[in-house]
């Protein structure tokens, strides 16, 4: 299999678009239609500040480089949920985010000094800096990305497996309480710190199996709230939006292995049985039999 712009070996095949492509192409093929994603759904400008609600995982931290490297004022929030039972999940989430947020203000910031050094060795003229250092003059443009973190037991003096366990009087799952802590969390920090845009993540294998679920459960108020772009109610709340929404979720992870991002692998220890994942498995089935 041959990348179809330059006939060197391909890292994906895209059936549904009829496309091969090698690493770099695919990495600008991806970016771009991010872009194009952002455009169409008027998710947000150039102007609006970008809070990436990022996990450690492949699509969160995906989508925070994607953003950073097309300029925009995007910075991070974890969210420390104290899933460290029998696994350190949590942990090893917020290692793998911290390491991310730490390369990249390193590579912005020895883009500045190389950059600097640069002009100080010639004064090249506005042609050669367009052809030979565009790359470096957009990392510029945009900001140092900072990390927020949250750390639901020191903010609230429980744990999201402890929550779960008085809510569900030690049954079920923190699955609920989990989401409905998380959406708080993210909805009362972005409101803090004055950003215009929440962004998630999510992709279209997400919400192809969240639209699955809703439909079976012929859940209407949710079906009518799904969208790239959740508009704020007031001016206290942020957008949210869903830059990836157009890309399975294996196109998001070719692009974070292209990228070299170190991103965490394993699942939460208490997905086992999450409703969501059996939809996608049935989706997958569904596809494998008439893509």
């Amino acid at each position: 299999m041959r990348c179809r712009k330059c006939d060197t070996s391909a890292v994906i095949n895209m059936r549904q678009h009829k496309l091969a492509l090698c690493g770099p192409h695919y990495a600008e093929w991806f970016i771009a239609q991010t872009a194009r994603a952002i455009e169409k759904y008027e998710m947000f400008s150039r102007e609006d500040s970008v809070l990436v609600a990022v996990s450690g995982g492949k699509d969160s931290l995906a989508l925070w480089d994607v953003l950073l490297q097309l300029g925009y004022r995007a910075d991070g929030m974890y969210i420390g949920l104290g899933i460290n039972d029998g696994v350190p999940y949590s942990d090893q989430s917020l290692e793998k985010t911290r390491a991310f947020a730490a390369q990249y203000r390193n590579v912005i910031a020895s883009t500045f000094t190389s950059l600097s050094v640069n002009s100080a060795k010639q004064s090249p003229s506005n042609n050669e800096i367009a052809s030979s250092q565009k790359p470096l003059l957009a990392m510029t443009q945009s900001h140092i990305p900072t990390l927020h973190i949250v750390d639901v037991e020191a903010t609230y003096g429980k744990t999201i497996p402890e929550i779960a366990r008085e809510k569900t009087r030690g049954h079920g799952k923190p699955c609920a309480a989990c989401g409905l802590t998380k959406r708080y969390v993210m909805n009362r920090l972005a409101a803090e710190k004055g950003y215009a845009v929440l962004a998630t993540g999510h992709n279209l294998d997400d919400e192809a199996a969240v639209l699955m679920q809703n439909t079976l459960h012929w859940s209407v108020e949710y079906l009518a709230r799904q969208s790239p772009v959740l508009r704020a109610h007031s001016n206290r709340f942020a957008r949210k939006v869903k830059p990836f929404v157009r890309f399975y979720e294996r196109e998001t992870a070719t692009y974070a292995l292209v990228r070299g991002i170190d991103y965490i692998y394993d699942e939460c220890p208490h997905a086992g049985g999450n409703l969501t994942n059996f939809y996608k498995t049935l989706l997958n089935q569904l596809e494998a039999q008439s893509p």
